[in-house]
């Protein structure tokens, strides 16, 4: 009896080791069936404090760790836009190259809160760069089409580089026209076509010229794309829009949607960052 006694606790006990591991394993697969739906977006809409960020995803097609080539690259040249400055050209200044205080900012064409950004603050920044209060530098990511799909990211870029070629005035124009017409979705590949970046662009009074439209059609600077996206992967950035006032990072979205915080908040921002 007691030998029989023991056999039973001793199944007892396998069968609950066994339906601990067959749970273990389950929670597992589930786990990891999450993971590889975030990681095949690379893009998860992070919500913390009621604060919406784009976080890209390292070592993930599209994401921070994917810094590889376009295929839109293959067989172009390295060309550099005017206007641009760091090592390659990476960084796009707005303002006076001397100004003492410096508002960075990561961003990506198609994040939407990158849109909130953009239209509700940019004519703050281009006014307050044109008064030379301080200098923007831009810098972008191009995460969202490994994410979702796409080129749109990368070809909007390539497009703003030509912009930025004309010169930073229309590049800043520019920048707000794509914002105010970003894709309803972020799976929507809109600024995938040149032809809705050249069409976009007649919004911007003198940027159509015979060099911007070649640019923007052949697709010129496409390598110079990739050396931005890496340049993006290398900054330990995580997500955008990231913003920085003289490397002091500020949060600038008002946790309503997409929408930014209003100008005169930015501008107390501003103030409060400033090297005195």
């Amino acid at each position: 009896m007691a030998t029989s006694t023991k056999r039973d606790q001793q199944s007892r006990e396998a069968r609950a080791r066994l339906r601990t591991e067959r749970e273990a394993a389950a929670r597992k697969a589930t786990l990891r069936g999450r993971l590889l739906v975030g990681g095949a977006l690379a893009a998860v809409l992070a919500l913390a404090a009621g604060i919406g960020i784009y976080a890209s995803k390292p070592g993930i097609p599209g994401g921070a760790g994917d810094a590889g080539a376009s295929s839109d690259s293959v067989g172009k040249p390295f060309v550099r836009p005017a206007h641009t400055s760091g090592t390659d050209g990476v960084v796009v200044p707005y303002g006076k190259a001397d100004a003492k205080d410096v508002v960075s900012i990561w961003i990506d064409p198609r994040c939407p809160f990158c849109a909130g950004v953009e239209t509700g603050l940019g004519p703050t920044l281009k006014e307050q760069a044109d008064a030379g209060t301080y200098r923007v530098d831009y810098h972008f990511a191009t995460f969202l089409d490994g994410s979702f799909g796409g080129k749109g990211s990368k070809r909007a870029l390539n497009a703003l580089g030509a912009a930025v070629n004309e010169s930073p005035e229309r590049f800043m124009d520019y920048l707000q026209v794509l914002y105010k017409n970003h894709p309803a979705k972020e799976t929507d590949d809109t600024f995938g076509s040149t032809a809705t970046l050249l069409d976009l662009a007649d919004q911007v009074p003198g940027l159509r010229t015979p060099a911007f439209n070649q640019s923007v059609k052949e697709l010129t600077y496409m390598p110079w794309v990739d050396k931005v996206s890496k340049a993006f992967h290398e900054s330990g950035k995580t997500g955008t829009p990231d913003i920085e006032i003289n490397g002091k990072r500020v949060n600038v979205l008002s946790g309503k949607g997409i929408d930014s915080i209003a100008p005169e908040s930015f501008k107390r921002l501003v103030a409060d960052n400033l090297k005195k």
